[in-house]
C-alpha cells in the first residue's frame, strides 16, 4: 500500500509538472482522474486499471499547447507493468490494449492535429510505454511462479529422498542386529554347548547338575529368542558378512580383482564394533571405487591408537568413466553414515582433487552421536543426499540470470538501433552541408544543372521549423534545404533554402530557429 501511495504521488507530480507547462485545466483534470482511478484500481482490479491508464493515452489526440502530454507516458508505464505482475489470465489486458488501439489510432490520423505525427506518437506510447513493460511484468509473473513451483517441487523431491536415507537408516541398523547375532548368537551357543557338557559331567551333585541344567536351556532361551528378533530385523535386509571380516583379506580380494590399491593397515586395538565400522567404511569405497572410478588407484589407511581409529580412503581421477547401468543412489553411504553414528564417529565423503575421499574417526570408547538436525544437514552434505537443494540452487541462479538477460538484452537492442540510427544521422548531417562562400557565389536565374556540382550529396532532413520565409510565388516551385554549419547539438540552427522553378534558380534564403 505505501507503494502505491509514493507512486500515485509521484504519477500526480508528472501530471501537474506537464499540465503546467501548458497551463490546460482540462489538461490536468484529465490527467489527476486518470492517476485516481488507476491507482486506486491497481490492487484490487488490476485490468480496470490497465483500462483507466490506456484511456489516458487518447490525450495525445488534443491540442494542449502543440506538445505530447509525456504524463501518459509515466502513468502507461507503470499500470502496464503493474497490471501485468497481478493479473492471473493476459486475455483481459490484451482486450483493453486492442480496444484502445482500434479506437485511438484512427482518430489520431482523422481528428488530430497533428495527423500523422500524432499518430506516430500514439503508436509509440502504447507499444512502448504499454506493451514493453506489460510483456515484461507478464515475465517476471510467469518467472515466478515457476520458481515457486520449483520450490514445491524439490520440497516433494528432498522428503522423498529423507524417506529413502531412512530406509537406508534402517537397513544399516538390520546389519549392525545381524552382526550382533554373528557374535553373540555363537557366544550363546558356546554357553549352552558348554552348559550341557558341564550337566552331564560325573561328580555333581543333584544340586550342581539342576544349576547346569539351567544355565543350559537360559542359554538355548537366549539364542532362540535373539534369533527371533533378528529374523525381524533382517527381513528384506541385504546379505551380509561375517563379523570377524579382515581388513587384509578384503584389500586382497580388491587387489585380486583389478583395483590399485596402497594400502597402510594397523586396527589390531580396536573393538569389535569399531573394527567392524572399520571395514564397512573400506569395504563400501572400494565398492564406490570399483563402480564409479575403474582404473582409479586408492589409498587405504586404517591407523589405530588407544583412543580411537583412523580411515581413509581415497581414490585419483578415474581413468574411464563409470561402469554401464552404476547408479549413484548414495544409499550406501547414506547406511554407513548410520553404522558410524552408532559408534559415536564421524563420516566424511567428497570429492577430493579430481577424485573421491572417504574418511571416518571412530572412537573406540563413545556412545552414539544424537542426530540433530544440524548433523543430519552436515551428513547430507557430506554424502551429497540433498541434491534437489543444489539444484533448486542452480534453477534460481538461473532464473537471476534469465531476468537480468530479459532487461539487458532489449536494453542492448535499443543501444544498438540506437547507435546506427545516430551513425545514419550523422552521415546525413555531415553530407547534406552547404559551404557559405559556395552559397554566396550563387545567383538568382542559374540553372540547377549547371549548380549540381557544388551542392552537396544530401539534403538536409532535420531544419528549423520555425523562421522559414514564405515560398516564392510561382507555380511548380521546388525547395531544396542544405545545411549552414550550425552544430547539430544547437537547439537553435539554422539552414539555406535554395528554391527552384523550370530548373531555374528562383530565390535563395536563409533561416534560423530561435535567437541567433
Amino acid at each position: 500500500m505505501v507503494l502505491d501511495v509514493l507512486l500515485g504521488l509521484f504519477l500526480v507530480f508528472t501530471v501537474v509538472s506537464d499540465a503546467a507547462a501548458t497551463r490546460s485545466a482540462w489538461e490536468l483534470a484529465g490527467g489527476l482522474a486518470v492517476v485516481a482511478g488507476s491507482v486506486a484500481t491497481a490492487r484490487r482490479c488490476p485490468a480496470v486499471s490497465l483500462g483507466i491508464a490506456l484511456a489516458g493515452t487518447l490525450a495525445v489526440l488534443f491540442p494542449f499547447g502543440d506538445h505530447v502530454p509525456v504524463w501518459t507516458v509515466f502513468v502507461l508505464v507503470a499500470m502496464s507493468y503493474q497490471a501485468a505482475l497481478r493479473m492471473k489470465r493476459a486475455r483481459p489486458g490484451l482486450l483493453c490494449g486492442v480496444a484502445v488501439a482500434v479506437l485511438g489510432l484512427p482518430l489520431s490520423l482523422l481528428v488530430a492535429p497533428d495527423g500523422l505525427g500524432d499518430w506516430a506518437a500514439m503508436v509509440a506510447i502504447l507499444v512502448f510505454a504499454g506493451l514493453s513493460p506489460w510483456l515484461f511484468g507478464r515475465y517476471v509473473r510467469v518467472r515466478g511462479e515457476l520458481a515457486r513451483t520449483g520450490w514445491r517441487r524439490a520440497e516433494e523431491m528432498e522428503s522423498r529422498q529423507r524417506l529413502i536415507a531412512d530406509q537406508a537408516r534402517l537397513r544399516e541398523r538390520a546389519r549392525i542386529a545381524s552382526d550382533m547375532h554373528d557374535s553373540l548368537g555363537h557366544e550363546l551357543s558356546l554357553i549352552a554347548v558348554r552348559a550341557a557338557a558341564l550337566e552331564v559331567q560325573g561328580g555333581l551333585d543333584d544340586l550342581q547338575r539342576d544349576a547346569a541344567t539351567q544355565l543350559r536351556t537360559s542359554a538355548a532361551a537366549a539364542t532362540a529368542r535373539l534369533r527371533e528378533i533378528i529374523g525381524v530385523l533382517r527381513e528384506d535386509a541385504a546379505p551380509v558378512e561375517p563379523v570377524q571380516g579382515d581388513l587384509g583379506e578384503l584389500i586382497a580380494r580388491a587387489r585380486a580383482s583389478g583395483l590399485l590399491i596402497d594400502s597402510e593397515v594397523d586396527s589390531d586395538q580396536a573393538p569389535p564394533m569399531v573394527a567392524r565400522a572399520a571395514y564397512r567404511v573400506v569395504q563400501e569405497a572400494l565398492t564406490n571405487v570399483a563402480k564409479h572410478a575403474p582404473g582409479a588407484a586408492v589409498s587405504i589407511k586404517v591407523i589405530g591408537t588407544g583412543e580411537r581409529t583412523d580411515v581413509s580412503v581415497v581414490n585419483a581421477p578415474p581413468s574411464a568413466g563409470p561402469l554401464p547401468g552404476a547408479a549413484a543412489g548414495a544409499r550406501g553411504l547414506i547406511g554407513l553414515q548410520e553404522r558410524v553414528r552408532l559408534v559415536g564417529g564421524i563420516l566424511r565423503a567428497g570429492p577430493h582433487e579430481g577424485g573421491f575421499a572417504v574418511s571416518a574417526t571412530l572412537p573406540h570408547d563413545a556412545a552414539p552421536v544424537d542426530e540433530t538436525p544440524e548433523l543430519r544437514e552436515a551428513a547430507d552434505d557430506a554424502i551429497g543426499q540433498s541434491t534437489s537443494v543444489r539444484a533448486l540452487e542452480l534453477a534460481r541462479r538461473d532464473v537471476r540470470r534469465s531476468l537480468i538477460q530479459a532487461v539487458a538484452v532489449p536494453l542492448v537492442l535499443f543501444a544498438l538501433v540506437l547507435a546506427v540510427g545516430g551513425i545514419v544521422f550523422l552521415y546525413r548531417w555531415n553530407s547534406s552541408e552547404l559551404p557559405g562562400p559556395v552559397y554566396d557565389r550563387m545567383r538568382i536565374g542559374q540553372s540547377r544543372v549547371e549548380l549540381a556540382p557544388q551542392l552537396p550529396e544530401h539534403q538536409r532532413a532535420a531544419r528549423p521549423t520555425r523562421g522559414e520565409p514564405p515560398e516564392p510565388a510561382i507555380s511548380a516551385v521546388v525547395c531544396e534545404y542544405y545545411g549552414s554549419g550550425r552544430s547539430w547539438l544547437q537547439n537553435e540552427y539554422a539552414a539555406y533554402r535554395l528554391c527552384f522553378a523550370d530548373g531555374k534558380l528562383v530565390s535563395k534564403d536563409w533561416f534560423a530557429e530561435g535567437a541567433l
